[in-house]
């Protein structure tokens, strides 16, 4: 991501962020423990733990939270984001260094593993590609790297826009307005670069990592964990 995206770069886009994200994921908070989970199948008991797109600081707390002798850097381009996730952390932000930037201006590590939840959406495909191929080389062999965010399957006709409906749908059910509902869709498709998940397996593939395995699908949303 060559620039903070826009929803996120202003002091005020930051209010209620926690409790707008979970109207829109299909168990988000679910998502979050099975990504600490995941990462604690592999990563050691005092892990050094990379975390991509960080603002917020949701994940982060989740997995500070969930294993006290883990150590964190969190990386995100939105500083109002970052200052969010410091809010979010309380004294739980000793165990965490927040990065202002991108990934490949992030610490070298090497890390014991890493997450990516809700961002990697937000990227071009020349620049998913190389985000990923940042993750990789910043992880120690072996290292779980957990990630999650919008893919569907888009191969026949009108499959793209079905997809999109359930994101309404579900956004509606949720108690999101339904008119800012399909404004958020029509967002979304207009400019983001939605891959399907044989095509997100495919590039974390091609990007070095092994072990490919989708471990969540909510609705228009799907998440993996692999190995570096």
């Amino acid at each position: 991501m060559l620039q903070p995206t826009p929803a996120f770069s202003t002091s005020s886009t930051t209010n209620n962020y926690a409790e707008k994200a979970a109207r829109l994921v299909p168990g988000l908070h679910d998502l979050q423990t099975m990504a600490a989970l995941l990462v604690a199948e592999r990563a050691p008991d005092a892990a050094h733990v990379l975390v991509i797109g960080a603002g917020g600081g949701m994940e982060l707390k989740v997995l500070a939270q969930t294993h006290p002798r883990w150590h964190f850097v969190g990386v995100d381009p939105s500083q109002p984001m970052l200052d969010l996730a410091a809010e979010t952390l309380g004294p739980l932000a000793e165990r965490v260094t927040l990065h202002h930037g991108y990934t490949d201006t992030a610490p070298e590590g090497p890390f014991d593993a890493a997450t990516c939840l809700l961002t990697m959406h937000f990227l071009t495909l020349d620049e998913r590609r190389s985000t990923l191929m940042e993750i990789r080389r910043r992880l120690k062999p072996g290292a779980p790297f957990v990630m999650a965010h919008l893919s569907f399957p888009q191969a026949t006709d009108g499959e793209r826009e079905l997809w999109l409906s359930r994101y309404v749908a579900f956004a509606a059910a949720s108690g999101v307005d339904p008119d800012n509902a399909r404004k958020a869709a029509s967002a979304i498709d207009s400019t983001l670069t939605l891959l399907s998940p044989a095509q997100e397996e495919a590039l974390l593939e091609e990007t070095g990592f092994t072990n490919v395995r989708l471990f969540y699908a909510g609705m228009a949303f799907r998440g993996w964990v692999a190995q570096a």
